[in-house]
């Protein structure tokens, strides 16, 4: 896994907020993740250090303070993590994982229909 690709859960919260809407100041981060969680202020802008360190995020200078952007798409991301997560506890195999996901969780018919639908449209 890319260096980048490493973030912690806390981290990831951060990155959350900028893939829903970005560019965003400091301070817009800071007072959706307060909402979110129980993180000082302190803490929000260290992870967000963190993640400029790790190429996971940019900045630029506006004004006084910063705007954020992600560096990383969130798709990208995720394809990363799952891949990592595949391999750590399957040995690889994503059809026993998703054969355990599938036989522990609780599906609707129409999660059923659409996984039907996403295996139909995979190329073989």
């Amino acid at each position: 896994m890319h260096d980048a690709m490493k973030i912690s859960d806390a981290e990831w919260l951060v990155c959350r907020v900028l893939w829903r809407r970005s560019p965003l100041a400091a301070g817009e981060i800071i007072d959706q993740l307060t909402s979110e969680t129980d993180w000082s202020p302190r803490t929000i802008k260290t992870l967000l250090n963190r993640l400029i360190k790790k190429n996971v995020l940019g900045f630029e200078v506006q004004g006084r303070g910063y705007l954020y952007f992600p560096l990383l798409d969130e798709s990208e991301c995720l394809h990363v993590h799952t891949q990592s997560f595949v391999e750590r506890f399957f040995d690889g195999a994503a059809v026993t994982m998703l054969a355990s996901f599938i036989e522990h969780q609780e599906l609707s018919d129409g999660d059923i229909a659409e996984l039907k639908a996403i295996l139909e449209k995979k190329p073989k």
